[in-house]
């Protein structure tokens, strides 16, 4: 990754002259399980705070995959352990020459049985995952501004990205079909960080929109941005993400962004990217987050989000907050944040956890770091 972060550090000087007159104690915890608290003071309640901690860990367990290694029936050598009720399906890894795509399948069938409050019937709480990992190479894959139109009004997606889907559908969806057959209750969690989170949407588009599959639930870390405003406009309608009536907490796709995270921010707007919504915004730099340093978004473009950085222009055709709480420390950050290309290593991984590196204990900024507080689970709610 170094020698293509050293490149893209290069390639920021053109950027930066072009843009320069732009405005500008360990608990074993089991997944999938949303506790029954109160909503925080300010920011996101405990409930989904402790949902998106466990899915960013379900999302880091994808760097194993063609790493360490990610074997039957859950077993690494970083987070697996956390998991007990997974059980591993299918991986796949195409390799940097093969647009670096690489992620795994796997089915929860849940530790606890339900009863269904129309019928009484026990049956077992689930779900299927479909992680997608980032890549070694984001800053090649950023830079590459290559475009192809979709089949939407004006819309167009980055070259890169949809090559990555492309090539992990063959291994994906031959092992999801079977899965979704067999458990039809069971929703579909797509979970992709960085590079991961693009395919991810990708992925989810078809299988909503092609496939008809209506229990697809996306959650990304460090999203790029995958194509143009009229993409960014069918992908908030396919997923009805402008509702503003919808609680964060149901939200069908949640976009997590990190404060001083570069990749949200590319490509740039000025090539014509635009981000979608359904962000969620953490505003602390460093780890630890708590419930309070993560609120949602409002709209494709929050100024109090990760639009409100430095150097991103706010005059957006997809910018529809008009909003002002947002504390002005949260939008004022100095160096523009889509330049801060070091924060590759540091910001665009740091999501609950040090993301990206598969040995126990995750990446040594994480060793000796307790587990966050073990949450009574709920047998009523789920997100």
């Amino acid at each position: 990754m170094l020698p293509n972060l050293f490149r893209l550090l290069t390639f920021s000087h053109a950027i930066a002259a072009a843009i320069s007159g732009s405005p500008q104690a360990e608990n074993e915890q089991e997944p999938l399980r949303i506790a029954e608290t109160d909503t925080a003071a300010s920011g996101i309640s405990v409930r989904l705070f402790a949902h998106l901690e466990r899915l960013s860990r379900l999302v880091d367990i994808a760097y194993c995959v063609g790493t360490t290694g990610l074997t039957r029936p859950f077993e690494c050598a970083s987070r697996c352990k956390d998991f007990p009720t997974l059980n591993l399906v299918e991986t796949w890894n195409t390799g940097v020459l093969m647009s670096d795509s690489c992620g795994y399948v796997a089915v929860d069938h849940g530790a606890h049985q339900r009863s269904s409050a129309d019928t009484g019937a026990q049956y077992q709480r689930g779900a299927i995952i479909v992680a997608f990992r980032g890549t070694y190479s984001i800053t090649n894959t950023v830079v590459d501004l290559s475009t192809v139109p979709q089949e939407c009004d004006n819309c167009t997606v980055h070259m890169g990205f949809l090559a990555s889907w492309k090539v992990a559908r063959d291994s994906v969806l031959p092992a999801l079909k079977p899965l979704v057959s067999r458990y039809p209750d069971y929703p579909i969690h797509l979970v992709g960080h960085s590079l991961g989170g693009a395919v991810a949407a990708l992925a989810a588009l078809e299988m909503k929109v092609v496939l008809g599959w209506d229990n697809v639930i996306v959650t990304t870390f460090g999203e790029p941005r995958v194509g143009n405003a009229g993409f960014v406009g069918y992908m908030d309608a396919v997923f009805d993400l402008k509702n503003t009536n919808t609680d964060a907490e149901h939200y069908d796709y949640r976009r997590l962004t990190h404060v001083d995270d570069p990749v949200p921010l590319l490509p740039l707007s000025e090539w014509g990217f635009r981000s979608h919504a359904g962000e969620i915004f953490i505003s602390k730099s460093e780890l630890s987050p708590a419930p309070e340093d993560i609120s949602p978004c409002v709209g494709d473009a929050d100024p109090r989000c990760s639009a409100g950085s430095e150097g991103e222009p706010l005059d957006l055709d997809t910018d529809d907050s008009d909003d002002d709480s947002w504390p002005l420390e949260h939008r004022s950050w100095g160096f523009p944040t889509r330049l801060k290309l070091w924060q590759l290593l540091f910001a665009h991984r740091d999501y609950f956890w040090r993301l990206g590196l598969c040995v126990p204990g995750g990446d040594p900024i994480d060793w000796g770091r307790e587990r966050y507080p073990n949450i009574t689970e709920s047998e009523t709610d789920e997100l």
